[in-house]
């Protein structure tokens, strides 16, 4: 198998021009690659999976929880990778690698029991409604209304160091399809073999579709680069896959509320069971952030110090129980 390398291009939205034309609960499961009832999905300039076991449009009912989703496990088959894997079940790359530390992500050998974490704990704000981004996890969710009984969910590539995707409350300002890509002269600097304009196809990083927000330089879009998804990769910009950004595109409005939060550890319940979710995100203290978030939202006397201590050691991004 040809190893798949990390080319991650960087598509400079932060500061691109305006969007001026346009061509027109829990429990295991082991899942293996479904020969139906799989979503077939092919995108111009990509090459996606051959089957999606989690769909693009897959559906979380919230009840009186805050965890959504089940944890999954895949038998890894000849010629599989983990980036390939992680975009079947539609996850990043964080996500998969966080899981499995140690795991070659480009060979992982046959039949190995892979951790698949479709679980979540949602991020804790005042209004669940619209777009609700956590930078440290490099995830979008999507309430279609406000306090929404259920939610989607999507990985997203974020910016790079000293590129980093601002924090925020913002709406959506404009919806471009087909946008055409005016590369600054920043980013040309960088690269002078850049052109001017890149219109509408498979070598315009924005891919297929294109929201603005409010904050105009930065944008949610697709990406001709989806090995991207679960990296720090772009100037600012949110991307999507491209089997993603078409799906979103087409339910959010101008005006939807956006909210863009950095909450590297997150608690919630499920039941009555407490759990936590902890990302990577760089040097922090991660057991004293663990003990504010569960201090506010009163949860410290129901759980167990030494399940806290490993799972902000551990870190793995999967939610685990801390309760007794």
């Amino acid at each position: 198998m040809k190893k798949i390398l990390f080319v991650l291009f960087l598509a400079g939205c932060a500061s691109v021009n305006p969007l001026s034309k346009e061509t027109t609960y829990a429990q295991d499961l082991v899942v293996t690659p479904p020969e139906a009832n799989s979503l077939e999905i092919s995108v111009e300039g990509t090459q996606p999976p051959k089957s999606f076991p989690v769909s693009a449009n897959q559906e979380y009912l919230i009840g009186k929880d805050s965890v959504i989703g089940m944890v999954r496990y895949y038998s890894v088959m000849k010629n599989d990778s983990l980036i390939e894997i992680a975009r079947m079940f539609n996850l990043g790359f964080n996500s998969i690698e966080d899981a499995n530390p140690g795991l070659d992500p480009f060979v992982p050998p046959v039949d190995t029991r892979v951790i698949v974490s479709t679980e979540w704990v949602l991020p804790a704000v005042k209004v669940r409604e619209g777009i609700i981004i956590n930078i440290p996890e490099m995830r979008l969710y999507f309430f279609p209304y406000k306090n929404s009984r259920f939610v989607y969910t999507f990985p997203i590539g974020i910016g790079d160091d000293g590129k980093e995707t601002p924090t925020g409350t913002y709406s959506i300002s404009q919806k471009r399809a087909r946008p055409y890509w005016y590369v600054p002269k920043s980013i040309r600097k960088e690269d002078p073999k850049l052109p001017d304009v890149v219109p509408p196809g498979p070598e315009n990083p924005l891919g297929t579709h294109a929201l603005r927000l409010s904050a105009s330089s930065i944008l949610i879009h697709g990406t001709n680069r989806p090995w991207g998804i679960g990296r720090k990769v772009s100037h600012g910009c949110i991307h999507l896959y491209p089997e993603d950004i078409p799906w979103l595109f087409k339910r959010v409005k101008k005006g939807t509320r956006v909210t863009i939060v950095k909450q590297p550890v997150k608690a919630g319940t499920r039941g009555n069971r407490v759990y936590l979710q902890v990302h990577n995100h760089g040097n922090m203290n991660y057991l004293r952030e663990a003990l504010t978030v569960l201090g506010r939202q009163n949860l410290i006397s129901r759980v167990n110090p030494a399940k806290i201590k490993q799972a902000v050691s551990e870190r793995t991004g999967i939610p685990v129980v801390i309760s007794d």
